[in-house]
């Protein structure tokens, strides 16, 4: 068990800086947005390169190289998009007589380019790791966008805390096409199934012997927990915006300080 406190805390500290970070660009002024993207386009060759050298390394440091890779290549693909260069066709607000598929198909047409740019970058790893033992930055990826897309989709059928303060001013549109419900079905499935992964992804962890295995285990296995609780923090009056209020403009910190715990009262 001790020796897996590294690759957890290293997993829980990635996913919170990392998070914080990428709020705190995309919040800045949209003059500073061309420079935080060319900055960050590079840190994705950087990340790629990283994925590509470390796929055929067995040792556990490869692991975390993967892991931390595939976080960047992640990072990348949310900056693109919240900063408004990789976003889809019709970037505009919800037509108000929108309902059903209508209303899907709206949304869809507002991050399309930004779908197929996700499917492109877990192509790229996947070519990068093929037939190598270090998958772990396939796996990490795999995870985020599977989560990813679960979180979007109860934000689009319907939860109670839509947390509209991690929005930048230039998406304010998007706020159309959430729903704020106490509950909507695919929410229990969403966190069951994620549930169900982090646990076997865990028993897999304790089970494995030392090395890369086992660390990588470790590492995506904490990352889809994290993942759930992000789910969580949807439903539930916890206090999500706290945890990356350093990350956060003054104005966000204030409505998440008036809303409540998560977004209560928004």
């Amino acid at each position: 068990m001790p020796a897996l406190a590294l690759p957890v805390v290293l997993a829980l500290v990635a996913w919170w800086f990392s998070t914080g970070l990428i709020l705190a660009l995309q919040h800045l002024p949209r003059r500073t947005h061309a420079w935080s993207l060319g900055g960050a386009t590079l840190v994705l060759a950087g990340a790629l390169w990283t994925i590509g050298r470390s796929a055929g390394d067995p040792s556990e440091a490869a692991a975390y190289a993967g892991f931390l890779a595939a976080l960047a290549v992640w990072g990348w693909q949310e900056m693109a998009y919240y900063m408004g260069f990789v976003s889809g066709p019709r970037p505009v607000a919800c037509p108000p007589s929108a309902r059903g598929l209508d209303r899907f198909l709206a949304a869809l047409a507002t991050s399309l380019w930004h779908e197929f740019a996700i499917l492109a970058g877990g192509l790229v790893i996947l070519c990068l790791v093929w037939g190598e033992p270090n998958r772990v930055g396939l796996w990490t990826y795999a995870v985020l966008v599977l989560m990813n897309a679960s979180a979007r989709l109860n934000l689009f059928l319907g939860v109670r805390n839509l947390q509209l303060e991690f929005l930048p001013a230039h998406l304010g549109y998007l706020a159309c096409y959430l729903r704020q419900r106490a509950m909507n079905g695919l929410f229990p499935l969403s966190v069951s199934l994620g549930t169900a992964a982090a646990v076997l992804l865990g028993a897999a962890a304790l089970g494995a012997e030392a090395g890369q295995a086992r660390t990588g285990l470790a590492l995506v296995a904490t990352l889809t927990a994290l993942a759930v609780l992000e789910h969580w923090f949807l439903m539930l009056p916890l206090p999500a915006a706290a945890l990356w209020r350093w990350s956060l403009p003054e104005a966000g910190k204030s409505a998440a300080t008036e809303a409540g715990p998560a977004g209560e009262g928004a």
